[in-house]
């Protein structure tokens, strides 16, 4: 399995990115949110429990979906350095177990775009943050600029490019399939 994991700060286009990169590639999307979700139904918004249950979800599913074949995968997280560290050593350690691979993609954009984009209406259909005042206290709380260490990461600037581009510069930087 090929796992595109996709990860930047809030409102920065992951989402829309990995429908783009789905659509062009046939790989399946799993964001963030839908882990969220689920937790959110049975333990305290960020709670110990939450995180422990978002987790597992993940590398379930990670494994699972490696290990029964499934030909590619879009993940969606917004990474904070050094925090999320763990994890991602983790999701590799996951994946290529089951014999998959991991590319990585940084999205970036000028702050005062994601302060434009957060307020989009479809934020809210999956709780994500929706104010630019929340914005900027979790970009000046957290450390979301720098790339993963020892990864090999493409990093790409998305102010000023659509989304259908920035998926065919995934494709192209990694060689994945192409549907069309």
């Amino acid at each position: 399995m090929e796992l595109v994991f996709v990860y930047g700060p809030p409102a920065v286009g992951k989402l829309t990115v990995a429908k783009e990169l789905a659509s062009l590639t046939g790989y399946k999307v799993f964001h963030n949110h839908l882990t969220f979700d689920l937790a959110l139904a049975l333990f305290e918004p960020m709670s110990k429990a939450f995180f422990t249950l978002c987790d597992e979800l993940r590398f379930r599913t990670f494994e699972l979906s490696a290990q029964l074949g499934l030909e590619g995968m879009v993940f969606t997280f917004c990474y904070t350095h050094p925090l999320d560290d763990p994890f991602v050593e983790r999701v590799g350690e996951t994946v290529e177990s089951a014999g998959g691979t991991v590319r990585f993609v940084q999205l970036s954009c000028e702050r005062e775009e994601l302060r434009r984009r957060v307020v989009a209406p479809d934020r809210g259909q999956f709780g994500k943050l929706s104010s630019p005042e929340g914005l900027d206290r979790a970009l000046d709380c957290w450390d979301m600029d720098i790339p993963i260490p020892g990864s090999s990461t493409l990093r790409i600037d998305n102010t000023h490019t659509a989304p259908r581009q920035v998926a065919g510069q995934i494709i192209d930087h990694y060689g994945l399939p192409r549907l069309e």
